[in-house]
């Protein structure tokens, strides 16, 4: 019979190593993502075009609900958490106007 901490402990490794996986690719994830919108930042800069596009954002706001319940996942979390990273974007962009 094996011992149920032991087993626990096992499991609880294989998340973990599982979890951190998962927070590299967010990272390198969220990374290219900052690329495309820095270009996108410099293409509105050089075309004197707002930094803000805001039916855009309300789309994809609204795109990101629709694709977290699919996944399970929280929409109100991902509405969140897209709003956050929108927020970063617009004030690089505000920054590539100056």
């Amino acid at each position: 019979m094996s011992d149920p901490t032991t087993r626990a402990a096992q499991l609880l490794k294989g998340h973990r190593e599982s979890i951190d996986r998962l927070d590299a690719i967010l990272v390198f994830t969220l990374a290219e993502r900052f690329k495309h919108t820095q270009a996108v930042g410099l293409l509105k800069a050089e075309n004197d075009l707002p930094p803000s596009d805001p039916a855009r954002e309300a789309a994809q706001i609204a795109r990101l609900e629709r694709l977290a319940a699919e996944a399970d996942l929280d929409p109100e979390f991902a509405k969140k958490f897209l709003n956050f990273i929108i927020s970063e974007v617009i004030r690089h962009h505000e920054k590539l106007q100056k």
